[in-house]
């Protein structure tokens, strides 16, 4: 199984973009996983945020194919702790997909249109990240995910 991690607009931040690679990297030996970029619309201004969503909402639904499945990471969706999104992405792997998107939305998230093409919605918090940090936070818990599920002493409880 392949995962992607699909986000509107990228990470500037050189910290983030370090400390992401650095799981990416990781990552390699345990699942094939990747970051697509959306490039962020220009001259939002003069968008209402619907618009904006509605427009986001089309590059989105480009990326994907009908038989990909398609996770939000959306503050209203299914928490887990570490070792439950470990058991999470188990069974999405001996599901037989072949493909695992998870998806991060716009400044204001998601369109009808996005929500309705998901076969689910994950959330990492409660509280907000910013976009950066949701990269960030989601790829460090892939990967302690995969140690989980190899019994490696990365996660402790």
């Amino acid at each position: 199984m392949k995962v992607t991690l699909l986000t509107v607009g990228k990470t500037n931040d050189l910290s983030f973009k370090n400390a992401i690679s650095e799981y990416q990297k990781r990552l390699k030996f345990y699942i094939s996983f990747e970051i697509e970029e959306i490039p962020s619309l220009k001259n939002t201004k003069n968008l209402t945020e619907d618009k904006q969503k509605e427009k986001e909402g089309e590059l989105i639904l480009k990326y994907l194919q009908a038989e990909d499945e398609v996770i939000l990471l959306d503050d209203k969706g299914d928490e887990f702790t570490s070792k439950q999104f470990a058991t999470y992405i188990e069974k999405k792997a001996s599901s037989g997909l072949k493909q695992l998107y998870f998806v991060v939305g716009g400044p204001y998230g998601f369109s009808q249109e996005v929500y309705q093409r998901a076969n689910g919605k994950v959330s990492l918090s409660r509280m907000t990240f910013s976009h950066q940090m949701v990269r960030l936070v989601f790829t460090e818990q892939l990967y302690r995910a995969m140690t989980i599920l190899r019994g490696e002493p990365y996660h402790h409880e």
